[in-house]
């Protein structure tokens, strides 16, 4: 039954959102802090690059504030595109896209030749520093004069050490009365996509691709807008920050 099917990718990206959230508690606001910029910039109506979707969370969100909101999701993991395009199903404002943000024709694939905004979350630490310059440059090819890219991740911050071991120890504590009450964190949700007759193939695709986790590197939000602005954006700073993460925005 079609409903049903819906009931079920409904219930993974859920499970996605909660297990994510375990990491980010403040998830919500930096997409509202995002969502608000889109809206600055493009007004209801926004043409939106959504860069390594995963489960097409920025998609989800920004469907549901801006009904007239075109996007199209990038991404190479098959099991988180498997449980996006299963959610998205029939919805002709989604469009998905395979592609592999390392390699430099990627930008090929996309049904546009501009965006109004690009925004990626949490996704991008994945990187090494000079592939992640490289594509900082073909995201500034794509953003039309005036648009904005996006990106909220984490951004520490080396000159508050103490303020940052508090902060570590306070987010220990809230992950361990989540985890009591329940909480999927990240190996535990993929054991269960990996036992799910559906998610299963992909899933295995997915650890093919990545392995456990990408052998990336976090930089400082000053790092970020510097290399924006030698890719070709005119303006970039953060916008919102807490004490481990950051978004940063570049202006084209």
């Amino acid at each position: 039954m079609p409903g049903q099917a819906s009931q079920i990718w409904q219930n993974w990206q859920d499970s996605w959102d909660r297990q994510q959230e375990w990491y980010l508690p403040d998830r919500e606001e930096r997409f509202r802090v995002m969502l608000d910029a889109v809206e600055a910039v493009a007004g209801p109506e926004p043409r939106v690059l959504d860069l390594a979707c995963g489960t097409g969370s920025i998609t989800d969100r920004l469907l549901k504030r801006f009904p007239g909101a075109v996007s199209t999701g990038v991404d190479l993991d098959p099991a988180l595109l498997t449980i996006a395009r299963g959610y998205f199903e029939g919805d002709r404002r989604v469009e998905f896209v395979v592609a592999d943000l390392r390699t430099p024709d990627w930008t090929a694939r996309l049904p546009y030749d501009s965006y109004d905004c690009v925004l990626t979350a949490t996704a991008l630490h994945w990187l090494q520093p000079e592939p992640l310059k490289e594509l900082y440059g073909q995201i500034a090819g794509v953003v039309r004069d005036g648009g904005v890219f996006m990106n909220a991740d984490h951004m520490p911050d080396p000159s508050t050490p103490r303020l940052n071991e508090l902060a570590k120890e306070q987010d220990r504590v809230r992950r361990e009365r989540e985890k009591a009450a329940g909480v999927l964190d990240w190996e535990e949700w993929w054991a269960t996509a990996k036992a799910d007759p559906v998610l299963a193939e992909p899933t295995a695709e997915r650890y093919a691709i990545y392995g456990a986790h990408a052998d990336g590197e976090v930089q400082t939000e000053a790092w970020h807008a510097a290399a924006l602005r030698s890719a070709g954006f005119g303006e970039a700073r953060s916008v919102w920050r807490s004490v481990t993460d950051a978004v940063v925005l570049g202006l084209k």
